[in-house]
């Protein structure tokens, strides 16, 4: 007898469902989702953790942006900042960890990983400066390590973000602002014999306030074929992203405070860089009798050309400037075949994933002026990763459902140094496999309405560290005895939560969590360097809230604390902070719009004070930021906007770093070469106005 409480409204069917034509609030172009189910936190019965969820298109489209990355924030907890220029990835900081540019949390677009294992710049570099928010039709969020198709660097969690597959009108997009600020966004869709064509391109140019100006010129065009819909149907999409930038690095905050440079001037002026992503990629779907058989495939050209000098001038009087480039291809694809058969109340799942990455050249160069002085290293990687997973979904009771899964990855690369001094007794190949379990149980819904359901979940995963840390012999900076490290490290997190709705209009999720990991290494790709830190663990709590009391009122409001500490002390201080765990974060979004002329967004932004170095004694300061939207449709087809970013101007930082360096007035090579511990800070950009005409067709 078939059980009316099968699974079969699972999170992916949701986000497959809202994967449908965006709608236009009268006819300007307005992302919205199709499906009320898609609210982040509306989705009891249908989630497996209290800490996942789907953002829709109309949870961004009043979102003030400084930057693209920043639409991640919609996820509860996540906070994008920068140290550098806005062609560089960011940073990134969730559930205590500092995931420097992305090494602990993976992101998916379209299909395609982001974030690049082996990389010249810092290992999982997750740079999503190529997208466009506006085209954003879902972004689906994981925290943890208990979904069974989240591999490499899903250790705090994942994202899959996908396009709208069709636009219902063309639209352009024009923006200016402050500090040579300018944008330019031409989209649309036509549908032909069951066949959808969407386009877009996208022109920006920025100088920011920095004394160096940024000289930003970024690129980047989208031209995707779909048919159907996500759950039943394909799609072929290709992307070209390019940019070019001057960079204001961090820099030591006396030489701010003593007025040897302004608070935008730079120690040094060529900083800065050149990347492109260009890539290709396809998705299938069918629905068949008792099941779904989805496909997708991706073929990424890659390159970076990175140059920074974040300790000044240690190294003497022309500074520190060094070079990191990566050229590569990635080429890959997933297999999931699912079964849901109508008498049982369990549904099967499995699937098979590979990645292969061809990096034809990653190194480091110490140059002047962005001109080679010398080659560090210089190596060739081949590195291939295997997943294959199995998950079975069990609705053991009304009130009671399990998710069991069981995915192993098996990695191996091999490294061939192709030039540096000391560089030639590294490489090698190495290989290295892990089995994650995993475990998720829902209870309920309970309650007179039906609204309350209970989480407990238990996982292990990892993140990969770069393949020339597991096959080091020796530093390859002055030649000195190395050792290699493990090629994967492995995370085991667990966690409790709940979601409700207490009153109507208010969607309320609350998850308590802990997370070990066995290592903190990270390939210090300023240096070339494994740089070990030690096994940690983290605990924490996270309260998220979706209310809407009026009619066009949305409000998001997100508080999350962790603690995180090293399980043993530092040889060197005895300190077990980590450094820029930040322990606690909140964020109040309001969106109103009532289908009138007018429209509008605010989000405020709350980042505590964190350790910087491991005794806790140095520490960052807290601070909050508001970010605010208004918009006016003038007609049926013509919308004005201005953002006002950074609204009260705060004068706090982005991020601060504690390190040595040495700027001018401190002397080359200061403190006998060492240079001076201090903080090393990047100011938020101060208050900024940026005014869009949009104009559908």
């Amino acid at each position: 007898m078939p059980n009316p409480y099968r699974p079969a409204a699972t999170l992916a069917a949701l986000a497959a469902l809202n994967l449908q034509t965006p709608a236009f609030a009268d006819d300007v172009p307005t992302l919205e989702p199709v499906l009320i189910e898609s609210d982040r936190h509306d989705l009891v019965g249908a989630a497996d953790t209290a800490s996942e969820g789907v953002v829709g298109a109309d949870q961004l489209v009043h979102r003030p942006l400084l930057r693209p990355a920043e639409a991640l924030e919609a996820v509860p907890g996540l906070i994008v900042t920068q140290h550098s220029g806005d062609g560089k990835a960011n940073q990134y900081f969730l559930r205590g960890f500092n995931l420097d540019h992305g090494s602990d949390f993976s992101t998916h677009v379209m299909g395609m990983p982001v974030n690049m294992v082996s990389h010249g710049h810092g290992q999982g570099y997750m740079d999503l400066n190529f997208l466009i928010p506006e085209l954003i039709g879902t972004l689906r969020y994981r925290k943890g390590v208990y979904a069974a198709e989240d591999g490499d660097f899903a250790t705090t969690g994942s994202a899959r973000i996908d396009y709208a597959r069709s636009l219902p009108a063309p639209f352009a997009d024009v923006s200016v602002g402050g500090n040579g600020y300018r944008r330019a966004l031409a989209a649309g869709s036509h549908e032909r014999e069951g066949l959808t064509w969407l386009a877009a391109v996208e022109f920006t140019r920025n100088d920011g306030p920095w004394v160096q100006p940024e000289q930003l010129q970024k690129e980047n065009a989208v031209l995707r074929l779909s048919s159907g819909t996500a759950s039943n149907g394909f799609s072929l999409t290709a992307m070209v992203y390019q940019a070019r930038w001057y960079a204001t690095e961090h820099v030591p905050e006396r030489a701010i405070d003593s007025g040897e440079i302004d608070r935008y001037g730079a120690l040094l002026p060529s900083d800065g860089g050149h990347t492109h992503r260009h890539s290709l990629s396809g998705e299938w779907a069918r629905e068949q009798a008792g099941g779904e058989l989805r496909a997708s495939a991706y073929a990424i050209d890659y390159d970076l050309n990175l140059f920074s000098a974040p300790s000044g001038f240690i190294k003497g009087p022309q500074g520190d400037q060094h070079e990191q480039a990566d050229r590569r291809r990635v080429f890959g694809g997933e297999l999931v075949r699912t079964w849901r058969p109508a008498d049982s109340a369990s549904e099967w799942s499995a699937g098979l994933q590979l990645r292969h990455d061809r990096i034809g050249s990653v190194g480091l160069y110490d140059t002047v002026a962005r001109a080679r002085t010398h080659t560090v290293r210089e190596d060739r990687i081949r590195q291939t990763g295997v997943g294959l997973f199995g998950e079975l979904r069990t609705q053991w009771q009304p009130w009671l459902r399990s998710v069991l899964a069981l995915r192993h990855d098996d990695m191996r690369a091999e490294v061939d140094p192709l030039a540096g001094t000391f560089n030639a007794g590294n490489g090698g190949r190495v290989r290295d496999r892990q089995t994650s379990p995993k475990l998720s149980l829902a209870f309920g819904p309970f309650g007179p309405s039906g609204r309350t359901e209970y989480y407990a979940s238990w996982g292990r995963g990892f993140h990969s560290n770069d393949a020339r840390g597991a096959t080091a012999r020796t530093n390859p900076q002055d030649g000195t005895p190395a050792d290699a490290v493990p090629l994967l490290v492995r995370a085991e997190g667990s966690e409790i939560g709940l979601r409700t709705t207490p009153l109507p209009g208010w969607n309320t999720s609350l998850a308590v969590w802990q997370m070990d990991l066995a290592s903190e290494l990270v390939f210090v790709g300023d240096e070339g360097v494994t740089e070990p830190k030690g096994a940690s663990r983290r605990h924490g709590v996270e309260w998220s809230n979706h209310l809407m009391p009026l009619p066009g009122l949305s409000i998001d409001a997100d508080v999350a604390a962790s603690h995180a500490r090293f399980t043993a002390p530092d040889p060197g201080n005895g300190g077990r902070h980590v450094p820029n765990a930040i322990p606690l974060t909140a964020s109040l979004a309001l969106t109103l719009d009532r289908g009138g002329p007018w429209s509008g967004g605010l989000r405020l932004r709350y980042i505590g004070a964190y350790a910087l170095e491991e005794t806790g004694r140095e520490r960052s300061e807290a601070f909050w930021m508001v970010n605010a939207r208004a918009g006016y449709r003038i007609d049926r087809s013509l919308r004005l906007t201005v953002d006002v970013l950074n609204l009260f101007g705060s004068r706090a930082h982005d991020i601060t770093y504690w390190g040595g360096a040495c700027s001018r007035a401190d002397g080359a090579g200061c403190n006998g070469g060492d240079g001076i511990d201090g903080r090393l800070v990047h100011p938020l950009e101060p208050r900024t106005v940026r005014v869009a005409l949009r104009m559908g067709f």
